[in-house]
């Protein structure tokens, strides 16, 4: 395109060298390309001087690319700013992108659900196989065990007994002691005539010590039934009183609270801590590897199943695409207006770290095309008008 301008200004120096001093129609080519010549050299300075200086001479108010680039890039992080990266530009662009919609109409198709879950299982099980049993340890070490160290367990567990009595979250679990205990002494009498007859006393007589310790396996069974079956039982009102009363002195009595502690380091200092925490690790870890690992294993279809469900009530419920819209637009706002400055100074820190001459290179060279054009219009135009002035000249003379 610059070849064609230049062609163009010398065509036009060619015309009007050959047509000096002519009249009549060679005078209007005359007048048309001197006009076509001041058009395209006066572009042509305009167009290299937001580049270089023409001629490589220092005319003040040329090279203005080279020289003011930073502002350049500056005002255009301030447009961007300004005009692009504003909350109800934002939330509007969010809105009419339709994200909802569009993800579930994505995860409608049972190939693409089925290619989330697989991605997901495969990340989750390429994670879970960097975490080495050390990482646990280091974990429950320095971080969880130092961390219970500084925490008062005290008031922490008075609070959740005394909620958990105050509500009788705990009877469920009484209960469930309780059908356990009577199971137990049902099915395993043998043991436990066995363990109180070693500790009879050595002098008492065989059959007295068998016939007391089956008498006490049967009270004990009958005992165990009748607070089962019981819920007003006295022995359970007395136990909802000992636990509401260690709830309180777990709070308020200083003694109380100072062996809850002491328990609480021993429990700490204890080196199956660690080791526990390693072989829990390991035990959900491996659980969970297989049935991720395991293309019809229960963690896929169950993530697979959510994901059907979610893209079902994504399709009927405008209430809830409404809501997840929201939650985007809400999110790009936070982001924006968070990390906003950051993202548009990149234009100027890049354009900072360019050299002038590169800079004005490359822009150039990514709208040299038009910048040629307009050379190659003004070389036309001013042809145009020069023959227009001619013919003005002539009409008034």
């Amino acid at each position: 395109m610059r070849t064609v301008a230049v062609a163009l200004l010398v065509l036009a120096a060619v015309v009007y060298v050959a047509t000096l001093d002519q009249d009549g129609f060679w005078g209007f080519v005359n007048a048309g390309a001197e006009a076509s010549m001041v058009g395209a050299i006066a572009d042509w300075f305009a167009v290299t001087a937001l580049f270089k200086h023409p001629l490589g001479l220092p005319i003040p108010h040329t090279a203005l690319i080279p020289k003011r680039k930073d502002e350049l890039g500056k005002g255009l992080e301030e447009f961007v700013g300004e005009n692009f990266l504003q909350e109800d530009i934002i939330r509007d662009r969010v809105g009419a992108a339709g994200i909802s919609a569009r993800v579930g109409d994505w995860l409608s198709d049972p190939a693409n659900t089925r290619r989330v879950v697989d991605e997901v299982s495969d990340v989750a099980a390429i994670a879970l196989g960097k975490v080495r049993d050390e990482h646990i340890a280091d974990l429950v070490s320095e971080a969880f065990v130092p961390r219970f160290r500084e925490e008062p367990i005290a008031p922490l567990l008075g609070s959740m007994l005394t909620e958990l009595v105050r509500d009788d979250l705990h009877h469920g679990l009484v209960d469930l002691a309780l059908d356990e205990m009577h199971r137990w002494l049902v099915h395993n009498g043998d043991t436990f005539v066995e363990v109180l007859g070693e500790r009879a006393p050595w002098w008492a007589p065989p059959r007295l010590n068998e016939a007391v310790t089956q008498r006490l396996h049967v009270e004990a069974i009958r005992w165990i039934s009748d607070i089962r079956e019981d819920p007003d039982h006295h022995a359970r009102a007395a136990m909802d009183s000992m636990l509401r009363q260690l709830g309180q002195d777990l709070l308020t009595d200083p003694q109380t609270q100072d062996r809850a502690e002491r328990f609480k380091e021993r429990l700490l200092d204890h080196p199956q801590v660690v080791t526990t925490a390693i072989s829990l690790w390991k035990a959900m870890r491996s659980a969970l590897l297989s049935s991720m690992r395991d293309r019809n294993g229960a963690v896929r279809q169950r993530l697979q199943q959510e994901l059907d469900a979610f893209s079902g009530r994504i399709a009927t419920d405008a209430a809830l695409r409404e809501k997840l819209d929201k939650a985007a637009a809400d999110v790009a706002v936070f982001a924006v207006s968070r990390y906003g400055a950051e993202l548009t100074a990149v234009i100027t820190h890049t354009i900072e770290r360019w050299d002038g001459k590169e800079a004005a290179r490359r822009i150039e060279l990514h709208v040299g095309r038009d910048l040629q054009f307009i050379r190659i219009n003004g070389t036309i135009v001013g042809g145009l008008v020069g023959v227009l002035i001619h013919a003005i000249s002539l009409a008034v003379h």
